[in-house]
């Protein structure tokens, strides 16, 4: 299965996103906020990255456009994780570089859906798909 990294800073949140995630057997790196984040998805290159949103100090936006732009993690897909759900959230989500984004509170068959679906279009090349409009 694949190696997914977990950025999040809510405890409850990032043992919820573990146990789901080994469920279905991945294996969870985890970081508590953007910078610690950074380093590993840059160290240990994951199949996938969940990112918050909203972390202390350096955002998950900011976070994920430095991902984009780097050519050792460019290629990573990211889910953000975010509990934003107003009009023009997910475009500003997909204009920082997210793949796809996962409202809070979680269903945990659509957290898997995207997960699954995340990890079977970069096995296979594909892009992402669009945002709705």
């Amino acid at each position: 299965m694949a190696r997914v990294l977990v950025i999040e800073d809510n405890p409850s949140n990032l043992t919820l996103a573990t146990f789901l995630l080994e469920s279905v057997g991945h294996s969870v790196l985890s970081a508590r906020d953007a910078e610690d984040g950074l380093t590993v998805a840059h160290g240990e290159r994951p199949d996938l990255v969940l990112m918050d949103i909203q972390l202390p100090g350096m955002d998950g936006l900011e976070a994920t456009s430095l991902l984009k732009h780097d050519d050792v993690t460019r290629d990573i897909p990211v889910i953000a994780l975010t509990a934003l759900a107003m009009k023009g959230d997910e475009e500003r989500i997909r204009a920082a570089g997210c793949d796809d984004y996962i409202a809070k509170p979680w269903n945990y068959r659509a957290f898997l859906a995207a997960v699954a679906g995340q990890l079977d279009r970069a096995r296979e090349g594909r892009p992402p798909p669009p945002a709705n409009p």
